[in-house]
């Protein structure tokens, strides 16, 4: 990849300061670059020297300073790299995550005109389904620092710690010009006539709803929940933008099987269709899972990727809980059920069932047979 000078500079420059956030944020937009000209091998390199703790850095005296639980000292927030893994939904919520782009893209022509965009977005759904890699993606879109809330140092035992911490965070992140994402918010934001739960608990979603109200139109807060049902109401109101984030549709999976196992690779897409019918009711992550797992099998095992061993995981695969692939010798039964798997499937000929599965086009005529006999 062709790399700017001018990036270099200002990672050199970033370097020498001992100014860790920036490099961090020069690194993402490296890796960045490396995904958009699917080097993804070279952007989860950069990804993974990002993750690391900085310690040259820290060593020379830097320290960026996070908010902290006073009793752990843990950090409160973490600033995460950008995704390099792409960002594939269904139309409508594409659509809906494009109408929030646009506007946070405009904030300053919004405010002139006295529109009041205030630039809350709470996503929800089954896990697996995207919800963090969205958070990220608008970060990066956005050219904006990338924070996280660690719920493990967000939440104490101790009483009044908890709102502390939270008040903590929301007086941090207006001076970053930063996307802060609360994941699991029905952690701290449960409906505040919980029986089930503490008083402390339920003060705590009052100190949420006064940290979001003093946040200015600029700031960006992205919350995130697997439970939309048990957010408190005045959480839901302060979230202008709300998008459901559901498990993939055949397109979307189909095109997440060409990203994730065939690496967008040219040629014949009829592979990924196919896994992409046999993978109804999986989530995203399960797929990107069940293809990396079946890529490492190969480079391990110097074999060519094996469709049927991925066919038969996949449909061995329940949501949440992959199947992965081996590297086995497929036995009788299992090249007759995947032969039936594909029949009933639809989209192959004859001879391309037999292909995958590894037998003949007559062993094929009688497994119907035998089927249809019962």
């Amino acid at each position: 990849m062709q790399v700017d000078k001018f990036i270099l500079t200002d990672l050199l420059d970033a370097a020498m300061s001992a100014d860790y956030t920036r490099v961090r944020r020069i690194g993402s937009q490296l890796a960045k670059r490396f995904a958009e000209e699917n080097d993804l091998d070279g952007a989860k390199a950069i990804q993974s020297l990002l993750r690391r703790r900085g310690v040259p850095l820290q060593v020379s005296g830097y320290a960026e300073a996070l908010p902290r639980d006073a009793a752990s000292r843990l950090p409160l927030v973490e600033e995460a790299p950008w995704p390099s893994t792409p960002l594939l939904l269904n139309r409508q919520a594409g659509e809906a995550i494009n109408q929030f782009l646009e506007d946070a893209g405009n904030i300053a022509l919004l405010a002139e005109n006295g529109v009041s965009s205030r630039l809350g977005l709470l996503l929800f759904g089954p896990p697996g389904t995207g919800k963090s890699l969205l958070a990220g993606h608008v970060a990066a879109r956005l050219q904006r620092p990338f924070y996280t809330a660690r719920l493990d140092s967000l939440i104490s035992s101790r009483l009044g710690e908890t709102s502390k911490n939270i008040r903590g965070v929301f007086d941090f992140i207006p001076t970053r010009q930063a996307v802060l994402f609360l994941d699991e918010m029905d952690a701290i934001a449960k409906l505040r006539d919980d029986r089930h739960e503490l008083g402390e608990l339920k003060r705590v979603v009052n100190t949420v709803l006064q940290g979001l109200d003093s946040l200015t139109d600029d700031v960006i807060v992205v919350g995130a929940t697997n439970h939309p049902h048990l957010l408190d109401s005045a959480i839901w109101r302060r979230f202008p933008y709300k998008i459901e984030l559901q498990l993939p549709d055949e397109d979307v999976r189909a095109s997440m099987w060409r990203s994730f196992l065939f690496r967008d690779a040219e040629g014949d897409n009829g592979p990924a269709r196919l896994l992409a019918r046999v993978a109804d009711g999986l989530s995203g992550a399960d797929i990107e899972n069940l293809a990396l797992a079946a890529r490492r099998r190969a480079l391990i095992s110097g074999r060519e990727l094996s469709l049927g061993h991925i066919v038969l995981s996949v449909a061995d695969s329940k949501a949440g809980n992959p199947r992965l692939p081996d590297a086995r010798e497929l036995t009788s039964d299992d090249r007759r059920r995947l032969a039936l798997l594909l029949d009933g499937a639809g989209g192959l000929s004859q001879a391309e069932i037999a292909r995958v599965a590894g037998v003949s086009r007559q062993t094929i005529h009688r497994y119907r047979k035998e089927a249809a006999d019962g």
